[in-house]
C-alpha cells in the first residue's frame, strides 16, 4: 500500500482542499494496481508550498532562481520497492496550481501535478524526448484510473 504524509506551509491550500491528507491518499488509493504496491509499505512526503518557498528550494537544489510548479526529491535514483520503502519528497506550489493556465479546475491540475511528482520519485524523467513520452503515457494511465475511481 502506498501512503502520503502531507504537510502544508501555505494556508491558501486549505481554502481549496479541505482535508488534504484524505484527498492525496485517496488519489493514491485510486492508482492502478501497478502503482499501489500491494502488500508493501511504500510512502513519501508531500509539502504543499508556494512560489516564494519553492523558488528557494529550486535555487538551492537545482541552481534555478525561479519558482516552479513541482519539485521531486527521490530518496534514491535506483528504485527498489521492498516491504518498507520510503520514496522521497514532493513539493507543489499553490501559486502554480491556482493560475488556471489551461482552464482546468484547481483539483484537476493538482492531481495531474501530484502524479507527475510521484513518477519522478519512481525514477521517471523527461530530459530526453523518449523519456518524456514514456512519462506522459504513464501519467495519463494513472490519471485516467484516478478520475474514473474518484468520480
Amino acid at each position: 500500500m502506498i501512503s502520503v504524509n502531507v504537510f502544508s506551509e501555505d494556508t491558501n491550500w486549505s481554502k481549496k482542499i479541505k482535508n488534504k491528507e484524505i484527498f492525496f491518499n485517496s488519489i493514491c488509493d485510486a492508482f492502478p494496481n501497478k502503482y499501489k504496491f500491494l502488500n508493501k509499505n511504500v510512502g513519501f512526503t508531500l509539502l504543499l508550498s508556494n512560489n516564494q518557498n519553492i523558488k528557494k528550494l529550486n535555487k538551492k537544489f537545482r541552481n534555478k532562481n525561479k519558482p516552479t510548479d513541482i519539485l521531486s526529491f527521490p530518496l534514491s535514483h535506483k528504485i527498489s520497492i521492498k516491504k518498507d520503502t520510503y520514496l522521497g519528497d514532493v513539493i507543489i506550489s499553490f501559486n502554480y496550481m491556482n493560475k488556471d493556465k489551461e482552464k482546468r479546475s484547481f483539483k484537476t491540475l493538482v492531481i495531474k501535478t501530484f502524479i507527475h511528482g510521484f513518477l519522478h520519485l519512481l525514477g521517471f524523467d523527461h530530459i530526453k524526448d523518449k523519456d518524456y513520452k514514456k512519462m506522459i503515457i504513464e501519467e495519463n494511465k494513472i490519471y485516467k484510473s484516478v478520475i474514473s475511481k474518484l468520480n
